[in-house]
């Protein structure tokens, strides 16, 4: 079924229409191969895969996940937030035949995700 995702400016209580979104599909067993990865990252190599920008409510639907594993969504939040320039969401997908939506709640020193429906 895909992926969606929603981004909300929780500073102004609105959606945060116009950010671009990254979505990026990680290749497992990459420090094997010679790859460097981040101490307790799966993944060392990632693929972009799609890119777009949230629309006027805040949201990007109809992303396509092609297979389990890693992936991750790259938001350019630089437009928001100073302090947070860009928030990576990385993410294990068991089924791609699967909805999965990941919102990112933002606000200027923090921000917050979670698995929705």
């Amino acid at each position: 079924m895909g992926l969606s995702t929603h981004v909300l400016d929780t500073a102004q209580g609105r959606p945060a229409a116009g950010v671009p979104v990254r979505l990026e599909r990680g290749e497992l067993g990459a420090a094997a191969h010679g790859t460097s990865t981040a101490p307790g990252s799966q993944t060392g190599v990632w693929t972009l895969v799609t890119e777009a920008v949230t629309d006027a409510d805040g949201r990007v639907g109809g992303l396509q996940l092609t297979a389990p594993g890693p992936w991750r969504l790259v938001f350019d939040t630089s437009a928001r937030s100073a302090f947070f320039p860009e928030v990576t969401i990385a993410f294990h997908v068991a089924d791609p035949a699967d909805h999965h939506h990941v919102p990112l709640l933002l606000a200027p020193f923090g921000y917050s995700t979670y698995r929705g429906s």
